[in-house]
């Protein structure tokens, strides 16, 4: 797995602190993009059932986005993803990670390889 050992047992006690964890993480693109369309097809399922009042497809906005996001971190990433530790900030995560890659932010933010 591509945790860093100094990672691997940190307690985080705040989104700030975990969110470059988070970006680690998430190095490769192909595990990014899977995330950023698995985060805006979520959101398009949840806006399109609420809007439609078929309310039930709101239980696949859900399955969408993680099993796309999954699908980055098995096959791509080659890591567990974080929600499986730290649920709340990892969906926090995905939706700062999409922000600062919709705003160009996001290349200054991630860790340089190697360090």
């Amino acid at each position: 797995m591509s945790e860093p050992t100094a990672m691997k047992t940190e307690n985080f006690s705040s989104f700030a602190e975990f969110y470059p964890y988070y970006l680690a993480e998430h190095a490769n693109v192909t595990c990014r993009v899977l995330h950023y369309t698995g985060t805006l097809s979520a959101l398009t399922i949840l806006t399109w059932a609420l809007v439609s009042g078929h309310y039930l497809w709101m239980l696949a906005a859900p399955v969408s986005g993680y099993a796309q996001a999954w699908v980055g971190h098995f096959f791509f990433e080659h890591n567990k993803p974080a929600t499986f530790r730290y649920p709340l900030w990892s969906f926090m995560g995905d939706w700062v990670m999409l922000k600062d890659f919709l705003t160009g932010r996001l290349a200054a933010k991630m860790p340089k390889q190697g360090s």
